[in-house]
Formats: structure tokens, C-alpha cells, sequence
């Protein structure tokens, strides 16, 4: 993600959680808990442009009061709620929740996923420190995995020597791209013959552990998308009232159908499982500059049924 994206995420966020925040105050008493992440936010939505932050306002107001609909437990009660933008090492664990709505008193909480005019699921690193069996699904890389990709990242050692660009490496695709990727694959797939637990474990790295709303803003299309991501049923509780649209639970899954390379392509795989679970791994260099790390562009090419609901803008 660029830095000027980076910057339009975190100003609507600000947006969001500040248009909430009024909203829920129509209902009970609500307050933003001020932190590093708040304040990152309020800077980057204080650096946009005035004609996007029109925009992003708009985008906010079309869908912050829909949670009115699913959400009960968001406005009653006498205790304080609190809501908390969170730092983006969160992310990095694996919980991709970028506010938090609490009511600590019942020991409850629900999570939104911000995104303004993009769909990925998540830009996660590889390099030849990153154990990612570990860190995405609890079981470390193989000693096999280790000897294929530290021998290619070893390969850019001269270009880093030289600080050459990324368009300079000599057959990138074919030398570094291709056997990191199957490197990452031959790996997933030696580890799912042994425990087919991980592909729950794998998709709750990609998209948390805890349920959550997804807030798309689509400016092209003046839409505003909600989508309810409910593994664990912990979304649309009823509280005094029921809640007016249903959110269904979504079954993650537990078995791999196929995992390749997308057809005429070197930097993407595709990795389809059960349950309607299907992802895109574009790989790419993170920075201009080549270093001994690359990424991916994570995205859904299929998704279970869930709740989705598109919020129009107001003329």
C-alpha cells in the first residue's frame, strides 16, 4: 500500500470513529479513548485535501447508522462505552479490527475493518527471518524451507550491496519471484498433509480471531459496503431489543482443494479450500530499493456467504 493510501485509511478512520461516536451519543453516553493510533489518524485527516474529506464524511454518514441495525448492544445500556482506534501492529498478529466499539462493564466488544477504495485482505512479508508457519498458523517452517529460500534471497545480496533498484535484478521473476513461490507453497502443503487444523488457523491469521464489520468506502460507485464476517457468533447479539437484519454465521474451513499458480502468471498463486474459501497471493517487492524482503498483496477471489449491505450515499 502507498504512503498517500496508507494516509486516506487512517483519515477515515478518524472519520468513522468520530461520526460514530456522535451517532451513539444519540442513544447513551460514548467517548474515543485517546491514543498514539487516535492521534496518527487525526494527523493524516488533518494533512487530506478538503474536496476527500468531504468525501469521506459522506462516505461515514451512509453507513454509521446501519449499525443501529445489527448491532443492539452498541445503543442501550447505562455504562460507558468506549471506542479505540488500535495500532497497526494488531494487524500484524493477526487481528485485523481497526476500531473497537467496547462496553467493559459486560465484558463485550465488536471490531470494524476500515478500508477506503481497496478490497485486500492483508500485505504480509516474507524473508529469510520471517517464519510465517509460526506466525500465521503455529507451526514453524521446515529446515527444507529455510535451505530453498534463504539460498534465493541470498541471490540479491550484490544488488543490496549496491543499493540497486528493484527493475534491476537480472530475471526477477524467474530468479527470485518463482522459487519463493513455490518455496511457500511446497511448505503449506507439507504441513496441511500432516494437520488440516491449520486452514481454520490460516484463515484466522488472515482475518482474525474475532468477528468484525468490514466498511468499504467505494468512492467511484458513492457506496459505502458493510460486510459481517461472524465465525464465532460473536456479531448481532440481541440485547433489550433484537436486532432488525441477521447476520449469518460463516463456517471457515478445514480442508485445501488446490494450490497453484494462477494461469499465466510468475508473481500470483491461488489457494482454494472448502466452505467457499478461495484467496489470491500476488507477490511483490515491498520498496523501490531491493532488500531481503518481499510481499504479499493478499485478496479474495471467493467468500462465503455473508451479511452485505450497501449504504448509498446522500446526494
Amino acid at each position: 500500500m502507498s504512503a498517500n493510501s496508507n494516509n486516506n485509511g487512517r483519515a477515515y478512520e478518524y472519520v468513522i470513529i468520530n461520526k460514530l461516536c456522535d451517532y451513539i451519543r444519540q442513544f447513551r453516553s460514548a467517548h474515543i479513548l485517546d491514543n498514539s493510533s487516535l492521534q496518527a489518524a487525526s494527523k493524516a485527516y488533518m494533512d487530506t485535501p478538503k474536496k476527500l474529506k468531504e468525501i469521506l464524511c459522506v462516505s461515514a454518514d451512509a453507513a454509521v447508522s446501519r449499525l443501529y441495525d445489527v448491532e443492539p448492544l452498541v445503543f442501550e445500556g447505562d455504562d460507558e462505552l468506549e471506542l479505540l482506534i488500535q495500532k497497526d501492529e494488531k494487524g500484524e498478529e493477526g487481528d485485523v479490527r481497526d476500531i473497537l466499539i467496547i462496553r467493559s462493564e459486560i465484558g463485550w466488544e465488536i471490531g470494524l475493518s476500515i478500508k477506503h477504495n481497496h478490497f485486500a485482505i492483508k500485505h504480509s512479508r516474507l524473508s529469510p527471518t520471517i517464519d510465517f508457519g509460526e506466525k500465521w498458523y503455529g507451526v514453524r517452517c521446515s529446515d527444507t524451507y529455510w535451505t530453498e529460500i534463504n539460498a534465493v534471497f541470498e541471490k540479491l545480496t550484490p544488488y543490496i550491496n549496491r543499493k540497486d533498484k528493484w527493475n534491476q535484478v537480472a530475471q526477477k521473476m524467474d530468479q527470485i519471484y518463482v522459487p519463493i513461490l513455490n518455496a511457500f507453497m511446497k511448505e503449506l502443503n507439507c504441513v496441511y498433509m500432516q494437520d488440516s487444523t491449520i486452514c481454520k488457523r490460516f484463515v484466522e491469521f488472515l482475518l482474525g480471531t474475532s468477528d468484525f464489520y468490514k466498511v468499504i468506502s467505494i468512492d467511484a460507485k458513492r457506496i459505502t459496503e458493510i460486510q459481517g464476517y461472524n465465525f464465532h457468533g460473536q456479531l448481532n447479539r440481541s440485547g433489550k431489543r433484537k436486532a432488525t437484519i441477521s447476520v449469518p454465521l460463516v463456517k471457515l474451513p478445514d480442508e485445501i482443494y488446490h494450490i497453484g499458480f494462477k494461469k499465466n502468471s510468475k508473481t500470483t498463486i491461488e489457494i482454494a479450500m472448502n466452505n467457499g474459501w478461495s484467496f489470491s497471493f500476488r507477490l511483490h517487492n515491498a520498496d523501490k530499493i531491493v532488500a531481503k524482503t518481499v510481499k504479499f498483496d493478499i485478496q479474495f477471489i471467493g467468500v462465503p456467504v455473508v451479511l452485505t449491505l450497501d449504504c448509498t450515499w446522500a446526494t
